[in-house]
């Protein structure tokens, strides 16, 4: 129920956000970036998402490190099923996970990788919204916003760094326990060694300060060069074209995105966070919705193929084990 609520109410706010910029304005701006869009998808796919991978990468084992080849594919059919599968930006990390560990990792190094990845990843977000602000703050002279964001700053950092602290102190053997007394029967023991595991592997990596300050170092560069499909766009759209403008939009509609993580997709939310932002550096109303409908389409042309890709890969997989079972 609370979904569909989500949904309607983001719906309803894309629509009026649409109509108070003017639709006819608004498509015709998208309309002139033309063949610029192919080139914001290419540079996302190469830019953005390879850096992604190159962190996650990072954070594996030598022993069980899978090729960036494979972590780049499955990087993107994680970042698909993140924006496009209503899951509230969690489904496409567990895919991945289990993409990893059906190609050869462990899966407590598979689930250890992407749970260290998405800590690390938050507090370079955080950080990276920081630099937005004070670029915001320098470019327009605008303070109004500066302590909301720095009150969500403070919290997101006490979030993260409470999450990092139970991870060190064992969650999951804890869950495991949890879950194992509540259900009392011995088939669920094994949770408690499977939690052991993966809070072991966890330890493991965050020892490891070349894979950590290596996840962080190529996450922070995919957040600054990922600005620059927004820099295209904006090129594409006939609008001043600069890195700042980039980067301050970047950060901030990524930080809008994460607040709102509920709503699928952002919908409304994003659109609303461009044109705020939009204006405040001088860009039309219509032009800034028309940025965002630019990052709607890159998100379907890259998002429904990487749909497209795990449902085959998961097909084949059932095709298999059941040709197995066949045979016997």
């Amino acid at each position: 129920m609370v979904f569909y609520l989500l949904v309607a109410a983001g719906a309803a706010l894309f629509t009026f956000l649409l109509i108070h910029q003017g639709a006819p304005q608004v498509m015709t701006a998208f309309a002139s970036a033309g063949w610029w869009i192919a080139a914001v998808v290419i540079y996302h796919l190469a830019v953005p998402v390879l850096l992604d991978a190159l962190a996650w990468w990072s954070l594996f084992p030598r022993t069980e490190r899978l090729s960036l080849w494979e972590l780049f594919w499955m990087r993107w059919i994680g970042e698909s099923v993140s924006t496009l599968v209503p899951s509230a930006a969690v489904g496409g990390d567990v895919v991945r996970a289990r993409l990893a560990a059906l190609h050869g990792a462990s899966i407590p190094a598979a689930a250890a990788s992407v749970l260290v990845d998405v800590t690390l990843g938050v507090f370079v977000q955080i950080v990276f919204t920081l630099l937005g602000l004070a670029l915001i703050i320098t470019a327009t002279g605008h303070q109004s916003f500066v302590r909301p964001t720095l009150i969500g700053a403070v919290i997101g950092v006490l979030a993260i760094v409470g999450f990092y602290v139970v991870q060190r102190l064992g969650m999951f053997r804890f869950i495991g326990k949890m879950i194992s007394r509540l259900a009392n029967a011995e088939d669920w023991h094994s949770l408690v060694h499977s939690g052991h595991t993966l809070d072991e592997a966890i330890r493991t990596q965050y020892a490891r300060r070349s894979g950590v300050v290596g996840c962080c170092a190529w996450t922070a560069t995919s957040l600054i060069l990922g600005s620059g499909e927004i820099w295209i766009a904006l090129y594409a759209l006939g609008l001043h074209a600069t890195l700042v403008n980039a980067v301050i939009l970047q950060s901030m509609v990524l930080t809008i995105r994460s607040l709102v993580f509920p709503v699928p997709g952002a919908l409304g939310v994003q659109e609303g966070g461009y044109v705020v932002v939009g204006n405040l550096l001088g860009i039309p109303g219509d032009a800034a919705f028309a940025l965002s409908l630019i990052a709607r389409v890159r998100e379907l042309i890259l998002g429904i193929p990487g749909l497209v890709a795990w449902q085959v890969i998961e097909a084949r997989r059932v095709f298999r084990a059941r040709s197995v079972l066949n045979a016997r």
